[in-house]
């Protein structure tokens, strides 16, 4: 591995150990701010925290098109704030990004 690889390695192992669950309902006053970016479930949340910390327009634009990533939306934070959501979020300063927690499903 060469030090660009072990930098991007540690960095992202940084991202990753930041990550916590936390309820929407605590981070209203970072939507209000509108720093409040949503990650889609199909996205790898330290994935996109790297690349926000890169400055990866090109990716990040790319997600953006796809609808997979952007600030959350009013009728996304209503429907959060009513269901009482736990969500992943990492700061990647000034922004706040959060994606739902994924649910296991049981199998009967």
């Amino acid at each position: 591995m060469d030090a660009l690889e072990n930098s991007s390695a540690a960095l992202r192992a940084k991202v990753n150990l930041e990550t916590s669950k936390i309820a929407w309902r605590d981070l209203q006053r970072n939507f209000a701010s509108g720093v409040a970016l949503a990650v889609a479930s199909d996205l790898d949340l330290v994935d996109v925290a790297y690349q926000m910390s890169q400055d990866n327009a090109a990716q990040i634009q790319q997600w953006m098109a796809a609808g997979k990533f952007g600030k959350v939306s009013d009728e996304q934070a209503g429907t959060w704030f009513e269901m009482d959501e736990i969500l992943w979020a990492v700061v990647i300063s000034p922004w706040v990004l959060v994606q739902p927690v994924q649910k296991l499903q049981k199998n009967h």
